[in-house]
């Protein structure tokens, strides 16, 4: 072995340390592989070998405050097909087409893609279950059912507008679906399928399912049943007045929260393309901006007392039936005037110069800084999707006219939410609530709450005694005043009528108005506030006193017995005034006979029930407000 010299010897012994090192290196590599990223690389290649069939989980769920859903899911599959797996695509297209009732020729397109997994949208997309089933059952290779959903809306339109809608791909495009969709969309589940290149499936790897989570489900402040109530009352106004439009809000005043948001015209979401998109896009309440009208009276009057510049009793106001600001004659709607008036007449009338008056009192900056802490020419932080500002002139341009003008609702242009806050901080007790409409955020699997809005409180606008005084000025407005129509007996509904002249290309148009009232009840310690405007009604007198109270004071008796809100006794009496139908008070008749009823000639109609020798029942209950055209039904018995 002389031949291997010593530098040889060298160049084998490092070559033996590589082999060796390599040795080493394969084997940890192969450690590494095998062990340490084994479920890393695994997952890795079956991504690469996967075909997912989609099984959407449920978008979340959309319910009242009494957990009643307003917003669900219903079961609606779509059709994938892998083109590998089956090369008699005439034979699918004929099968789908015929159980679908689709186009043979658009599905047979579908489903000749050059791609691994076809998804044959939109012919087989969201079909019915039982179509799904009907397909399942022909057992064709290749085609499968993946599990999908569409939105369902149990009680149809009703909300459409605050609600919005979803698009092919269940995605929010509108309202509390558009604003929320981040909450409310799941992470879908799928079966995975594991094939080669050529979609053969893969003997060696077993199928897998991969997990999904549902969306959260969004609880409202609104109360359904309430919600039913309003949008009754304004369909019905939209046909009796044909209206443009309509809209109404119904707050809880001592929280902020939203119990009642509507809109119309209205529109059937599942069909939203068939509707022009400034229905959709525009939730009134908080998009629409106008000149309030008379409604606006209520901060100027709540200024007005807290400044101390007015006794609402004792001091007294002469209304020619207009006044003078800088040159400019500023009317009553009264032409003639009303004369001598205390200022609680002043608000009963809602009479111009009075409030200019109240106004001039108060001065313009302290007017225009009330305006300001009650929240208008702001946003007022509800998070509903679309809401406005409004516009106020600025401190600049708050000239004498223009303070006159605001004083009693005119030049300025506010949202009915911006109203609905102001309102009712002015009524209950001075306290400033933001409004909101999402009361809880639950999540979708394990119905933990995420999220719970609680009453936000931004400021003390006034104090109780000036709240009490407005209210029971308000209060008198509806016994006595120009919101009579709003009356119920025994309910103490107090509010204020508002008729705003719309403006177009800064010029007042004539005889186009919106119509408002804003009520509440009880007058004393106010449960609920309701706000109801219409716009431009063509088929009565343009009043709010006319269109919008009756309208208020119809919902806000029928929300009674749902807020627990009962009659009293220390009701303010309305006045009749000419044109009134006429009421009575019925009786106590229970004990008596019907011998000793008959001959009293009563003004009502009485209907007897049963027999027997006494009165055991009556309704409606004694001492009821009644029309003298209604009838009394008295039961007998022994």
């Amino acid at each position: 072995m002389k031949w291997v010299t010593t530098k040889s010897k060298k160049r084998l012994t490092w070559i033996a340390i590589a082999l060796v090192v390599y040795g080493v290196a394969i084997f940890v590599k192969l450690v590494s592989v095998q062990v340490i990223q084994y479920d890393k690389l695994s997952t890795m290649a079956k991504e690469n070998w996967d075909r997912e069939i989609p099984f959407h989980a449920e978008r979340g769920k959309i319910t009242d405050r009494n957990e009643e859903v307003i917003v669900s899911n219903e079961l609606a599959p779509t059709l994938y097909f892998m083109p590998s797996q089956n090369e008699d695509k005439e034979y699918v297209a004929d099968a789908i087409s015929k159980v679908l009732n689709k186009d043979r020729a658009k599905i047979l397109k579908r489903l000749e893609q050059r791609i691994s997994l076809v998804k044959i949208a939109p012919e087989a997309k969201n079909i019915s279950y039982d179509q799904a089933v009907a397909i399942q059952q022909m057992q064709i290779p290749g085609l499968y059912s993946g599990v999908d959903y569409v939105r369902s809306y149990p009680h149809g339109n009703l909300l459409a507008r605050f609600l919005g809608f979803t698009g092919v791909d269940n995605q929010g495009l509108a309202g509390i679906e558009y604003e929320y969709n981040e909450l409310l969309k799941s992470s879908n589940a799928a079966i995975r399928l594991f094939t080669d290149a050529k979609g053969n499936t893969l003997e060696h790897v077993d199928d897998e399912w991969k997990n999904g989570k549902d969306g959260a489900t969004i609880q409202l402040t609104i109360d359904l049943k309430l919600q039913k109530i309003v949008e009754r009352e304004l369909s019905q106004a939209m046909v009796e007045y044909d209206a443009d439009q309509a809209l109404a809000i119904a707050m809880n005043p001592n929280s902020g929260e939203i119990l009642a948001l509507a809109s119309f015209p209205t529109y059937d979401p599942t069909k939203f393309s068939e509707v022009d998109p400034s229905i959709y896009n525009r939730n009134l309440p908080v998009f629409m901006s106008y000149e309030p009208g008379s409604t606006f009276k209520i901060i100027t009057l709540s200024a007005a007392i807290e400044e101390g510049v007015v006794d609402m009793e004792h001091d007294h106001f002469h209304d020619a039936g207009y006044t003078m600001v800088e040159g400019a004659r500023l009317r009553c709607w009264k032409r003639e005037g009303h004369k001598d008036q205390t200022f609680y007449e002043v608000v009963q009338n809602s009479c111009n110069p009075g409030f200019v008056e109240l106004g001039q009192r108060i001065g313009s900056d302290k007017l225009l800084d009330y305006i300001h802490r009650f929240g208008f020419g702001k946003k007022t932080g509800s998070n509903i999707a679309g809401e406005s500002s409004g516009i106020l002139f600025s401190k600049e341009a708050f000239g004498p006219v223009e303070h006159a003008t605001t004083s009693f609702g005119q030049g300025v242009s506010v949202t009915p939410i911006q109203q609905m806050q102001a309102v009712a901080a002015a009524v209950n007790g001075g306290t400033l609530y933001k409004p909101y409409t999402v009361a809880k955020i639950l999540d979708g699997n394990t119905n933990e709450v995420i999220m719970e809005q609680k009453p936000e409180v931004k400021a003390q606008v006034v104090s109780e005694e000036t709240s009490e005084k407005v209210r029971h000025a308000l209060e008198l407005v509806v016994a006595k005043g120009s919101g009579r129509q709003a009356f119920r007996d025994g309910l103490r509904i107090a509010g204020k009528t508002g008729t705003a002249q719309k403006v177009e290309n800064g010029r007042y148009k004539d005889g186009d108005y919106i119509v408002s009232f804003i009520g509440f009840a009880p007058a004393n310690d106010p449960e609920i506030i309701v706000y109801v405007a219409v716009d431009n009604p063509k088929s009565s007198l343009q009043f709010g006193s006319v269109i919008a109270a009756p309208i208020v004071g119809r919902i806000i008796e029928d929300a009674a017995p749902l807020y627990n809100i009962e009659k009293q006794e220390n009701q303010i009496e309305r006045n009749y005034v000419w044109g009134d139908e006429l009421t009575e008070r019925i009786p106590n008749f229970v004990g008596l006979t019907k011998e000793k009823v008959i001959p009293n000639l009563y003004p009502y109609r009485i209907q007897w029930h049963g027999e027997g020798n006494e009165i055991i029942e009556q309704v409606p209950p004694p001492d009821s407000q009644i029309l003298q055209t209604d009838i009394v039904h008295l039961y007998l018995g022994n």
